[in-house]
């Protein structure tokens, strides 16, 4: 259900304010509402903020981890046979995104939003609900790949999978890891967490 029927800019986007805490995605020009989650999204959420922090110091990086605090706007590959031009804009939220420290420091006085021409994240996480199976496995896949975010990892409670899709000429590869398996990343070579792990938000 969208919140709204009529169609609103990017820049209105970052305005809007319906003097509630509600959270709002923009797609294709409609505020769609999120959901809070349940306690395992957000137990996840955490877990895989702070393993990431912790993995990001372990390697010298100056990255930082921030989960549901950052806004990315979106390009949407165009549909089979529809014109050129007149799309609407797409911001999203996702569930974790990794960036660099001096990005997210740069966005405290302003709206935490990375625009198109700005640096990218490094790593995006989407942890899957019932109401966002099919936009976590489709539509945001193929806008992050298209924005060529290197790393995408969504994380299936539901179906107790996680998958890590890479990024690689434009599109991603996609490998999907159950159980005992230990999660392989690109992005953080050395993490020793397991699928279970991940998906119990917790080691």
């Amino acid at each position: 259900m969208t919140a709204t029927t009529k169609k609103i800019t990017f820049a209105e986007y970052l305005k809007y304010n319906d003097g509630t805490d509600t959270q709002y995605e923009l797609v294709d020009g409609e505020l769609i509402p999120m959901s809070l989650g349940t306690g395992k999204h957000g137990g996840i959420s955490k877990f895989l903020e702070r393993s990431f922090d912790d993995e990001s110091a372990k390697m010298g990086q100056n990255w930082t981890a921030q989960k549901f605090s950052v806004g990315v706007r979106c390009l949407r590959r165009p549909e089979a046979g529809a014109p050129r031009g007149g799309r609407w804009d797409t911001s999203r939220i996702p569930d974790v995104v990794v960036l660099p420290t001096q990005q997210w420091e740069a966005l405290s006085n302003r709206e935490a939003v990375i625009e198109l021409n700005e640096t990218l994240p490094i790593l995006v996480v989407e942890v899957v609900s019932e109401s966002t199976q099919t936009t976590d496995y489709r539509s945001k896949r193929s806008e992050y790949a298209v924005l060529e975010i290197p790393e995408y990892w969504i994380v299936d409670p539901i179906q107790e999978i996680v998958t890590i899709c890479t990024l690689v000429e434009g599109f991603y590869d996609a490998v999907a890891f159950r159980g005992q398996e230990r999660i392989i990343s690109f992005t953080f070579p050395q993490l020793d967490l397991s699928a279970e792990q991940v998906l119990a938000g917790r080691k």
